[in-house]
């Protein structure tokens, strides 16, 4: 047996074992006696949920495929459940099969393939290592400028760039030759201080922007749907302002002391990223059009609903179409077709799937009357549910290594609370709060798996899972009061606090 297959069959093993554990859980939960105000076919519903957890929690299976198997799991268990109207008859697998694909009739899937492909277009010409390049290259050769830069190259990306893990992809390589070229050791301080603080500071900017990252999108599709209402990109964008601009500062200021490098200068560090940037030559046509329908998608999204009528997910097709098309587009189909991560979306949709079907079979409502009543919710104020679900998501992301799966599963949980406790007499505006306490599920500071972009840049070897952790808990603290701070200030003056 070579040293490959050896190592690789207890990872197998384990796999297995995963999943096997998430099979019996869902079948255990499943087929229990009934659970008194919970129909069969939301008894299954949560043990759908409690399929899919296991699976992400333990990633049992890549995440497309689980998004395969929840679906399989929808028309199987809940399309063989009792109807919710007429127990007589089952709800039928066809009807089922409708809701477990359901999720992919939705304006916030289109965002997020959209946003995915505008991303490849933006790596396919190299504009994103252009501007990365550029910021670095005016931040100065001391090891203060250069994390300055790479935190600047952070923040600008977030606008252009709607994807965590091509962000960070597009940064790291960067840093990695900075850190070759000037000798300077990959396990160093130094090194960990600018790969923590490029995922740390990405994770802070998918608070900041609404199309930074896929599960804001999530969140949107389930207030979309429950709701019947949404936010909108600049909407978005005036409530994380103040958050951002706190947490970027003292994220720095927290790394910089957990990880405070060797040197203070790196010598000719300037002057080599300045020769890489002179390697590319002039912008190209295709950046340059690039550039421009990115600002031009950028000032759609910031005036929507003010100077014209198209939504987020609209405008980005539109934007989609341009870079397509023959003579003025900048990248080929086949490229998109290589380039996008297409699982991410077939996750997504899913998710969206799964989140309705919890809440369409009362599944949701019943779990959000445990939660409401086991923290006492019916009596709290906004202020303190706040507190609360913040603090609940945080802990619960503990466990998850995907953003989008944490929102998948408990959005829906989420406003349902929000709707029993408004029905209690709770002053809750159940929109505002839910984009609050979505702010929280990018919470990814704390651990390694926490989030993709955590893994591209640990995956340079330059810094251990205890490095991380060792700043990521005081940033997820230093989160966790600014969201106190701001829920009791700027959101309740905003009128997202209060119904």
């Amino acid at each position: 047996m070579s040293t490959t297959t050896a190592a690789t069959a207890p990872r197998l093993n384990a796999k297995l074992v995963a999943f096997g554990l998430a099979l019996a859980a869902m079948l255990a939960f499943a087929f229990l006696p009934p659970f008194a105000g919970l129909p069969v076919a939301g008894q299954r519903a949560i043990a759908i949920l409690v399929f899919a957890v296991v699976l992400w929690v333990t990633e049992a299976v890549d995440g497309s495929v689980s998004a395969v198997l929840i679906a399989a799991a929808i028309i199987l268990l809940i399309g063989t459940a009792p109807d919710l109207q007429n127990p007589a008859r089952t709800i039928g697998l066809a009807r089922a099969r409708d809701l477990a694909i359901a999720g992919f009739a939705n304006n916030a899937v289109v965002l997020v393939g959209a946003a995915l492909v505008f991303a490849a277009a933006v790596t396919a010409t190299g504009l994103d290592r252009r501007i990365a390049l550029a910021t670095l290259s005016r931040a100065g050769s001391g090891a203060k400028g250069v994390f300055a830069g790479s935190v600047a190259v952070g923040i600008l990306l977030a606008f252009l760039v709607p994807s965590a893990t091509a962000r960070v992809s597009a940064v790291v390589p960067i840093i990695l030759g900075i850190i070759a070229a000037y000798g300077i050791p990959r396990d160093s301080r130094l090194a960990a201080l600018l790969m923590i603080g490029s995922a740390q500071i990405c994770s802070v900017m998918n608070v900041g922007v609404l199309t930074a990252a896929a599960q804001n999108a999530t969140m949107l599709g389930f207030t979309q749907r429950l709701l019947g209402a949404s936010v909108t990109w600049f909407d978005w964008l005036v409530a994380a302002l103040p958050f951002w601009l706190i947490m970027v500062p003292v994220v720095a200021v927290i790394l910089w002391r957990s990880h405070r490098p060797e040197v203070q200068r790196i010598e000719g560090g300037t002057e080599g990223l300045r020769a890489q940037l002179a390697q590319l030559g002039p912008m190209t046509g295709p950046e340059w059009r690039t550039l421009a329908v990115g600002l031009g998608l950028l000032l759609t999204w910031a005036t929507e609903g003010r100077l014209h009528s198209l939504d987020t997910a609209s405008s980005t097709i539109i934007a989609i179409a341009l870079l397509l098309l023959p003579g003025i587009g900048v990248m080929s189909w086949k490229q998109v077709q290589a380039s996008v991560p297409w699982g991410t979306l077939v996750l997504f949709g899913v998710g969206v799937a799964l989140g309705t079907v919890l809440v369409t079979t009362r599944g949701a409502p019943w779990l959000a009357g445990l939660i409401v009543d086991g923290f006492a919710l019916r009596s709290a104020t906004p202020f303190v549910i706040v507190a609360v679900m913040a603090a609940f998501l945080i802990v619960v992301h503990l466990g998850f290594a995907s953003a989008t799966a944490l929102a998948a599963a408990f959005i829906p949980i989420v406003i349902s609370v929000l709707q029993e406790v408004s029905r209690a007499g709770v002053p809750v505006n159940v929109l505002g709060v839910t984009m609050i306490l979505q702010f929280t599920v990018s919470f990814g500071f704390m651990l390694v798996v926490n989030a993709p972009q955590n893994l591209v840049a640990y995956g340079t070897g330059a810094f251990t899972g205890r490095d991380f952790s060792r700043s990521g808990v005081l940033i997820t603290l230093a989160g966790y009061a600014t969201v106190l701070l701001l829920a009791a200030t700027w959101w309740d003056w905003l009128g997202w606090m209060r119904g």
